[in-house]
């Protein structure tokens, strides 16, 4: 539901906004905020982090509309204002332009012009905010951007604006690369490293192409966490596929190894699906801030990995029972799991 935020000092508005958008607030799509001059915006702005559009007039008591605007700027950059007033000289809206208004609309308002804009002005916002959350979510990046860019990105003005802790309904999912360790113990480093990633490369293929996200790196395994529509079976489809393609990879690409043996990579498997918290994690002193998820289901989907043996896909019985009709399973009985007073039922997804 996107919320927008109405900065205007006359009360006719606020009722005419309710009537004509009627639909939409009993639908859940809009939810207006009012407030009746820049100030009160501000303090609704600092009330409400997840607003995301403001709709503002310019001529009002205490703050007007183009002081609101530079405010807006240094509060939040990314939250997209609309100028809404009867002074649509060229000089006004040259001024709020400049002052980083994303759209100008003069009064009296066409309510159907109104609409157009503020779902422009949304999609606008929504595409920015997605963008910037795919780089916070892709840790890796951090290996390659610069130090100004990951100063930002550490800043007030950025874990405010877009990443606010919230409890998500998802999917998450850990691949361990099994019996891994042999190898880093017996080959040169270098050796090590490029056969990791070289396999990394493979499973986070299969993840993305299923709208995944890689949360992170540990060691020889990878967290992924899935949301939207369908997150368990997409989360599940990527695992059957990463499953598939390791198992694939032909014997040229797998390494040899000192004794002569050959080593033939598999993947054990964890997935679970439901509420989680998703927020900044870490140390502020230090600046380093992971956007992540954690709770009981992360905690869950790891010590299923951690029981799930060669090729297995671990899932707990609740998950079963959401993808029984899509997937073939197979029970595999109760296990005890860390942390947990009782076992836990768990099934295997064969195809």
């Amino acid at each position: 539901m996107a919320k927008i935020l109405v900065v205007d000092d006359e009360a006719d508005l606020e009722i005419l906004i309710k009537q004509k958008f009627r639909q939409k607030i009993r639908e859940r799509q809009y939810e207006f905020l009012f407030a009746v001059n820049g100030v009160r915006a501000l303090e609704q702005i600092e009330e409400h982090h997840d607003i995301d559009v403001v709709l503002s007039d310019i001529n009002m008591p205490e703050m007007d509309g183009l002081t609101l605007l530079s405010k807006l700027n240094e509060q939040n950059s990314l939250l997209k204002a609309v100028i809404v007033s009867a002074y649509g000289d060229m000089e006004n809206i040259r001024t709020a332009m400049n002052r980083g208004a994303f759209d100008f609309i003069t009064k009296p308002v066409n309510f159907d012009d109104l609409e157009v804009t503020i779902e422009k002005t949304l999609k606008h916002v929504h595409q920015l905010r997605e963008t910037m959350k795919a780089i916070k979510e892709n840790n890796i990046l951090k290996m390659y951007v610069d130090e100004t860019v990951l100063n930002f990105m550490g800043s007030r003005e950025f874990e405010s604006s877009l990443m606010q802790n919230e409890t998500v309904d998802a999917t998450v999912m850990f691949l361990d690369i099994c019996h891994f360790t042999s190898i880093s113990e017996s080959e040169k480093p270098d050796t090590v490293v490029k056969l990791l990633n070289s396999y990394f490369d493979v499973m986070v293929k299969e993840i993305i192409t299923q709208g995944g996200f890689i949360d992170k790196f540990i060691g020889d395994a990878i967290m992924a966490v899935f949301r939207g529509d369908y997150h368990l079976d997409r989360a599940v489809d990527a695992s059957l596929a990463v499953r598939k393609k390791i198992d694939e990879l032909p014997y040229e690409t797998r390494i040899s190894l000192e004794r002569s043996a050959v080593f033939k990579p598999k993947v054990s498997i964890g997935i679970n699906s439901g509420e989680m918290i998703s927020g900044n994690i870490g140390s502020a002193n230090l600046r380093r801030l992971d956007y992540t998820v954690i709770g009981d289901t992360v905690n869950t989907a790891q010590r299923l990995q951690s029981v799930a043996k060669e090729g297995q896909i671990i899932i707990t019985e609740s998950c079963y029972e959401k993808i029984k009709e899509s997937f073939n399973c197979r029970k595999v009985g109760e296990a005890t799991l860390k942390n947990k007073l009782q076992p836990v039922v768990i099934y295997e997804v064969l195809d």
